[in-house]
């Protein structure tokens, strides 16, 4: 069932660990299918190094078990909310990268300094704390992200979404790259930020230009 988004969901919950953005079995990736509505996640606590597509858990808006052989992922109903109140939103991230994990546990966004900011929307807002798992987390996420394509969560991590898993992942390692470069940019000094017609502008060439048709 749902083979070809299985595999897309596992192919990019491996690129997790592979731009070291989780630890062990933290983070997940997860994506909905544009025809039944169903989503795939990864599975709760297993090993990325162990993953195949066949592990990835189908379930529906509700939360129900469509079909998979292990229990989905604890952040489930968060994802399950953000995809119930966002109908653009086909792919969702989420991992705790260290830098920009660093930004959530002081409760600060993440400036709009480098054009790859454009890519997110600017400035990387931070939600308030919620409990982790659950759809209060969801809701924040809802509440705080607007338009753009990540958020922090308040001492927790990060959530990232997008048009497919592909797009949600491909966010999280440019918030953590962002992250960090904004960090070792502090050390030096303060970090020029982007105004908002700079960011239109790089935004409208990601959108537009930037990759292949």
């Amino acid at each position: 069932m749902l083979e070809e988004l299985r595999y897309q969901v596992w192919k990019y919950n491996l690129e997790l660990p592979k731009y070291g953005l989780v630890k062990m079995t933290s983070g997940n990736i997860s994506g909905r299918d544009r025809a039944t509505g169903l989503v795939v996640i990864k599975p709760s606590g297993y090993s990325y190094e162990e993953m195949k597509p066949e592990d990835m858990v189908v379930v529906d808006l509700e939360g129900r078990m469509i079909e998979g052989h292990l229990q989905p992922s604890v952040d489930t109903e968060t994802h399950l909310y953000v995809y119930a109140h966002r109908p653009d939103v086909w792919g969702i991230g989420h991992t705790h990268s260290a830098y920009a994990t660093s930004f959530a546990v002081l409760g600060r966004p993440i400036p709009a300094c480098m054009t790859a900011c454009a890519m997110l929307g600017g400035e990387i807002p931070v939600g308030g704390f919620a409990a982790i798992g659950g759809a209060e987390i969801g809701a924040e996420i809802v509440r705080a992200i607007g338009d753009k394509r990540a958020v922090l969560m308040q001492n927790h991590g990060v959530f990232t979404i997008g048009d497919s898993p592909r797009q949600a992942a491909k966010m999280a390692v440019e918030v953590e790259e962002i992250a960090r470069t904004v960090h070792l940019a502090s050390l030096l000094g303060e970090p020029i930020l982007l105004t908002q017609e700079q960011l239109a502008l790089t935004g409208d060439l990601y959108r537009n230009i930037y990759g292949q048709r």
